[in-house]
């Protein structure tokens, strides 16, 4: 599992640090410097620990398992980055650099603390496999103190993210964070699979039984909180994306709706030429689309509003689904009326029935009522026995 999970996530996090060191150009500030040493230092971690990797790294430094050492310390100054990110978020900078020194010193005593007890403990050969389950066995107290240094830190990086992401200033910091924290669970998973470890020697046993739930845990934990790092800049890509295809897949509808609309009444229609964009093009269409119905109002016979509501009544139809409903009706009749020179005894009092809100509801509802002119019933409620008018 190691030689194939391991280079996957050493390279996710490289690639993150690669798109994220970008912006140390414009902004070296504390928080960005974090970030963008968070992810190399988790593409560190992965990358030394992959087998072929490991026994190389050690062999040039002259110590053995030291590829290990090396790992585990990258894994907590990864989580005190992330703790200083947080920070910076959450306070202005002075009170962030304020907190941040305490983690920073605390840090610095942890890692000393594993190089001394990794040091001067017991021997053991060369492990790329399988160094944590080793080190319970040989130095359990090196693995304690890191696992209660790893677990600490990923419970305030789990709990900073969860709160912070509730007064987040924008929606994709926001589900950024709470992916971070929802790491949690499985940054424990893996601690307790570690002290299980160091128990079960105790014990006269081993931690092999559970050593794949404990690579699998860690390696979805990097995964996903990489994806949480990554998110806020990503993020307004993908919505940009997806307004994109929702405003082609709305001209789309609507233009079958506009074509009949434009082709009655074609005054409204402006030529705007190669250069408009998407979003210009569908803006200027629902104005036309309006301004053609306004235009038609004089065709529109009260007989078939009336006829047209009370159909929709039945029907079982309410709010804009009646509104649309009506509204075909009244449009269909209309041009129906124009194209025989037959305007109305009595007229609507109005073309329009529903009123939205605001540009997006307006977009949505006339998606609703280009759908409703090809529905046979509203023909019906119109008096046109059959076709769609062109």
């Amino acid at each position: 599992m190691t030689a194939v999970l391991y280079p996957l996530c050493a390279a996710v996090s490289l690639l993150a640090m690669a798109y994220r060191a970008r912006v140390l150009r414009t902004d070296p500030s504390a928080p960005q410097l974090a970030l963008v040493a968070n992810f190399l230092l988790l593409g560190i971690v992965f990358a030394v620990s992959t087998p072929s990797l490991y026994v190389a790294v050690s062999s040039a430094a002259g110590v053995v398992n030291f590829a290990g050492l090396l790992a585990q310390i990258c894994v907590i100054g990864m989580t005190v980055c992330q703790q200083v990110v947080l920070l910076h978020l959450r306070y202005p900078a002075e009170t962030a650099r304020r907190k941040a020194g305490p983690r920073v010193a605390t840090l610095g005593l942890v890692v000393a603390a594993m190089a001394v007890l990794f040091m001067t403990g017991p021997g053991m050969g060369e492990a790329p496999e399988t160094f944590s389950l080793d080190s319970a066995r040989t130095s359990p107290a090196y693995l304690t103190v890191y696992l209660a240094a790893f677990t600490a830190n990923q419970v305030q990086v789990g709990a900073m993210g969860w709160r912070y992401a509730r007064i987040a200033p924008s929606a994709w910091l926001r589900r950024g964070l709470r992916l971070v924290a929802f790491t949690l669970p499985l940054a424990l998973a893996y601690t307790a699979c570690r002290t299980a470890d160091v128990i079960a020697v105790r014990y006269g046993g081993s931690g092999h039984a559970w050593e794949p739930v404990a690579q699998l845990s860690v390696g979805l934990a990097v995964l996903v909180q990489t994806a949480g790092w990554v998110l806020p800049d990503l993020g307004p890509h993908v919505s940009t994306a997806a307004a994109r295809l929702r405003a082609r897949a709305a001209y789309r509808d609507l233009a079958p709706l506009h074509v009949t609309l434009t082709t009655a009444v074609p005054e409204p229609v402006l030529d705007l030429g190669r250069e408009a964009d998407l979003s210009t093009r569908l803006y200027r269409m629902l104005i036309e689309i309006r301004d053609a119905q306004w235009e038609l109002r004089t065709w529109m016979d009260a007989e078939v509003t009336g006829r047209a509501l009370e159909d929709a009544r039945r029907a079982g139809l309410t709010g804009e689904g009646r509104a649309a409903f009506v509204e075909a009706a009244q449009l269909l009749g209309a041009i129906e009326a124009q194209r025989e020179g037959r305007p109305p005894d009595r007229p609507a009092d109005t073309p329009v029935t529903a009123a939205p809100g605001d540009l997006a509801a307006e977009l949505a509802f006339l998606r609703r009522l280009a759908k409703a002119m090809d529905s046979p019933a509203v023909r019906s409620a119109a008096g046109i026995a059959s076709g769609h008018p062109s």
